[in-house]
């Protein structure tokens, strides 16, 4: 007993505009993941040279810091360079994103 019912201006309006906010989150994402990689290359060489630098000139470091943790400190700084602008950016777009809908849906 399948009724062929025309869906309802309300209905396609509502479809078109979940895709609509699927793009923009889908946007969201993207910058958020391109704005991140920048961070964590940008952080990553900033750690990277004063962490060879020093365990080569100070003689504790020499000591004390074998590559496995020299390692381990410039992916870290890399790696919380990345997700913390990753999700600003990602955030400040949906802000952005959810002010814009509001406003369209008021008018």
């Amino acid at each position: 007993m399948e009724k062929n019912i025309a869906q309802s201006p309300l209905e396609i309006n509502g479809l078109a505009s979940f895709e609509n906010r699927l793009a923009m989150a889908k946007q969201c994402s993207q910058q958020g993941v391109i704005a991140g990689a920048k961070a964590a290359v940008l952080a990553g060489i900033a750690s990277a040279i004063p962490t060879i630098a020093s365990v080569r000139m100070l003689p504790w470091a020499r000591a004390n810091l074998n590559p496995t943790a020299q390692a381990l400190i410039i992916s870290t700084a890399a790696g919380a360079a990345y997700f913390i602008v990753a999700d600003k950016t990602v955030l400040a777009a949906a802000r952005k994103n959810s002010i814009n809908y509001s406003s369209e849906q008021s008018n």
